[in-house]
């Protein structure tokens, strides 16, 4: 008799569906499962069994590559018609060993630690995506059970094009955030989506669940653990899930139903103008960095530069996972302005040692991402000269869902002596990217470099961490601010919210409170407050990323 325990808590990135994957970030598993091995019959021992037949010839020779396009776009099922965009399927028939050749040179040529990927016969895996996601990376672990790359993961390629380009997938608009995954468990809600099923029903920051599709959210069976993790998160839109919530402030909870349906995401929120006696400070809630977040940044930038103007910034990105890098570039300009940020880079990128001066695939040189003085076309109205703050600093909120582009924001910043004040709790940690790559209907995104500001610093894979923090040895961290936990009592932009209400205290006297935006050993979940916690923000791969365009 052996157990099986369930893999439910973390990431498993080889699931074709984007929202399968979010799904996969689940509250808990419903115990061990017992498998009992069975035996000959008694008294005997059972024959040998046949020798397996010998593998087909693949050609495959360790240490010999082709380039990865004598393979691309060869399929075992091709793919007809045309995308989201109207491109039309560059997809001929081929072979899944084909499919796996191409991830194989592809790897060798362009993954940042190429030399750590242990090259084994393409033709022993019968599917693309598990052979990608647990074979062509590294093994090696930074410690004990912390994988060296913790960010491969694969996207369908449809639904790569609509979260890219225009912010949209399946869901009820509502932004979960998972305080405790275990019982007793908590989730609440984090923000919610305009004209969404989660508004339609009133849901706000702050509601928390009590029961999902009839089952209490601490229930531990696996009809419970199912019921409650496809309410969370549905597979698609058209489906119906009831749900009990907590508002903020209530004292009875109340049933509501909502339907998902393809949700496009505001990426910029609550801009605003706080007046206080020592001056006009400005806030903007940044969440993704899409397509669409281009005008969106340029209008708020607008917003909040209208005289008499600002004299600081609080830039909520708390839950922003990242993006296109080329958007953080741009907002970090908006931020700095012309004088500090004149001839100097946004960020500097190394690739692996095959590719020491051009981008992977051309003969394009490498040259550092510029810190963009105008609009890069996401906003498809062509090159617009950027309105600018001039700021000297910037209150930054942050949150283990700050992650990549964001994190390059702060970092950008840094590296041209713009002040970056730290409110809220540690980053995520990764100076990484890739350029998407496609083929045969999937999109592949293998680390293929790492970023550092304009004074060479991008060492920051255990996060950026407040002042009054401590790294892992006990040493202080350099970054000015203050340790905040979450605060879910509050609506984000409202000057009483915790972290916000910090940023416009240090303003005035540059001290903190007792650090709280760290986990606490001891404390239970039952009795942590919800102004006092941190969770699992759960989003798609693709919005917890440093995304590059090809040159």
């Amino acid at each position: 008799m052996t157990e099986a325990q369930p893999d439910t808590g973390r990431f498993r990135t080889s699931i074709r569906s984007v929202n399968a994957l979010i799904r996969t970030v689940v509250l808990l598993t419903a115990g061990a499962i017992a498998a009992c091995g069975g035996g000959g019959s008694y008294g005997s021992s059972p024959p040998p069994p046949p020798p397996p037949p010998p593998p087909p010839t693949t050609g495959w020779q360790q240490g010999v590559f082709l380039a990865a396009s004598t393979f691309q776009n060869q399929c075992q099922s091709p793919r007809s018609g045309v995308d989201i965009n109207g491109n039309p399927s560059p997809d001929i028939q081929g072979l899944t060993l084909d499919e796996n050749n191409f991830l194989r040179s592809f790897s060798d040529d362009t993954y940042l630690w190429f030399d750590e990927i242990v090259d084994q016969d393409p033709g022993l895996f019968s599917d693309p995506v598990t052979y990608f996601i647990d074979e062509l990376r590294t093994a090696d672990e930074t410690a004990p059970g912390i994988p060296k790359d913790k960010f491969h993961f694969i996207i369908p390629t449809d639904e790569w094009l609509q979260l890219s380009q225009s912010g949209v997938s399946a869901g009820y608009g509502a932004q979960w955030v998972l305080l405790s995954t275990t019982p007793p468990r908590e989730v609440v809600v984090a923000f919610t989506e305009p004209n969404s099923p989660a508004t339609a029903v009133n849901l706000a920051r702050g509601a928390r669940l009590l029961s999902i599709n009839g089952f209490d959210i601490n229930d531990n069976t696996q009809a419970g653990i199912d019921a409650l993790n496809n309410g969370l998160f549905p597979a698609g839109a058209g489906e119906m899930h009831s749900f009990e919530v907590l508002d903020l402030g209530a004292q009875n909870p109340r049933p509501i139903t909502m339907t998902s349906d393809n949700i496009t995401s505001e990426p910029v929120k609550n801009v605003g103008v706080e007046v206080t006696p020592t001056g006009r400070v400005g806030y903007m809630l940044f969440n993704d960095h899409i397509a669409t977040a281009e005008q969106a940044l340029i209008d708020a930038v607008n917003q909040l530069d209208t005289a008499p103007g600002i004299d600081d910034l609080v830039l909520d990105i708390r839950y922003n996972g990242g993006g296109f890098l080329d958007i953080a570039s741009e907002l970090a300009y908006m931020v700095a302005g012309v004088v500090p940020t004149a001839g100097q880079p946004f960020e500097i990128l190394q690739f692996n040692s095959k590719h020491p001066v051009n981008f992977p695939g051309t003969n394009i040189p490498i040259t550092p991402t510029p810190l963009h003085t105008t609009s890069q076309g996401f906003n498809n109205q062509g090159a617009q000269a950027l309105p600018t703050l001039d700021l000297p600093r910037v209150f930054v909120l942050t949150g283990p869902g700050t992650c990549s582009a964001s994190e390059a924001i702060m970092n950008g910043l840094r590296g041209v002596n713009v002040e970056v004040i730290q409110i809220g709790s540690t980053t995520c940690g990764k100076p990484y990217g890739f350029f998407p790559t496609g083929n045969c209907g999937t999109h592949y995104f293998t680390i293929q470099f790492r970023g550092v500001n304009a004074m060479n610093f991008g060492d920051y894979t255990d996060g950026f961490k407040p002042a009054n923090a401590t790294n892992d040895d006990g040493t202080p961290t350099p970054v000015p601010g203050c340790s905040i936990a979450d605060d879910f009592t509050a609506a984000l932009g409202d000057p009483t919210e915790t972290r916000f209400a910090t940023a416009l205290a240090y303003r005035d006297n540059p001290t903190c409170p007792a650090p709280t935006g760290i986990t606490v050993p001891g404390i239970s979940k039952a009795s942590r407050p919800l102004s006092a916690t941190e969770g699992i923000v759960p989003k798609s791969p693709w919005h917890t990323n440093r995304i590059m365009r090809r040159p």
